[in-house]
């Protein structure tokens, strides 16, 4: 399946024009379409008014954030306005506890979604509850796209991390396209439990799975020695020269990942390149 409807969502102009260069060329690559929806967040108000509110400071309010959501919007659309591609925007006020429903919503009828990473300078907890959306409530693919990524790469040396996790297997399918179009896909299996289902040949059934796509899959099996598996991807991508990392997100819940960090939370506060994630 080809990715021809594609989303993002923006909250801020940090970072803005190196992201918008890189989903219109994601956009073109694909002969997609694209949607950027501009969003301004009220924290102040998780799911809406409270009883006894004064009514006036919170009109004040949406009109302030219903003005910052169509500056956004203005600026999408300048840099968006002559380029060789199909493209839309919507501009929303949307309350801190409402992200999940809206943003659930317009992914999961999109094909791909893309994503600036939710973690660095500019960004706040409305990125990472974005982020969390897409994957969760939208069940939809996600590309995060690292600050400063200039240009696009264009996915030729992909890395694919498999832990036999449904969550590795969806990233798998979903990101079937774009692997089949790289030159190399290195299957990356860290740390192998000694008594699971694929013991004997850790990646052979997902490689065989590729192949019979048109694939062109190598596996590499590593240990992390104790240094993590987030440092240790980190490490093989730059070993590999891979432009895109493939992996499942968040295996363990997000209570979970809230408490301990955990993979995915480590990986996209760290990355250099850009992470297709699938839940």
């Amino acid at each position: 399946m080809a990715y021809k409807s594609i989303i993002s969502f923006v909250t801020t102009t940090t970072g803005l024009d190196e992201f918008l260069d890189a989903t219109s060329t994601m956009a073109q690559r694909s002969d997609a379409h694209l949607e950027v929806c501009c969003l301004a967040v009220d924290s102040a108000q998780p799911t809406g008014l409270f009883a006894g509110a004064p009514t006036v400071v919170f009109q004040e309010t949406l009109e302030q954030l219903q003005t910052q959501a169509e500056m956004l919007r203005d600026k999408v659309r300048e840099k968006l306005n002559g380029l060789p591609i199909r493209w839309s925007t919507e501009d929303a006020v949307v309350p801190v506890g409402a992200i999940g429903s809206y943003v659930g919503l317009k992914s999961r009828f999109s094909d791909l979604v893309l994503l600036p990473c939710p973690y660095g300078a500019g960004r706040g907890p409305q990125d990472e509850l974005v982020t969390e959306a897409a994957l969760f409530d939208g069940s939809a693919a996600v590309i995060v796209l690292p600050q400063s990524l200039h240009p696009l790469p264009e996915f030729r040396r992909i890395v694919l991390a498999w832990n036999q996790s449904e969550e590795a297997l969806h990233a798998a399918r979903a990101a079937m396209p774009l692997m089949i179009a790289a030159d190399l896909v290195n299957v990356v299996v860290i740390d192998p439990p000694a008594h699971g289902q694929e013991r004997s040949d850790p990646g052979g059934l997902l490689t065989t799975m590729l192949a019979r796509q048109g694939v062109k899959a190598e596996v590499a099996v590593i240990a992390s020695a104790g240094a993590g598996i987030a440092h240790t991807l980190q490490r093989h991508m730059r070993d590999k020269a891979g432009d895109l990392l493939v992996m499942g997100a968040y295996s363990h819940s997000r209570l979970r990942q809230a408490i301990l960090g955990g993979t995915t939370r480590s990986l996209l506060a760290d990355t250099t390149t850009p992470i297709f994630m699938m839940h």
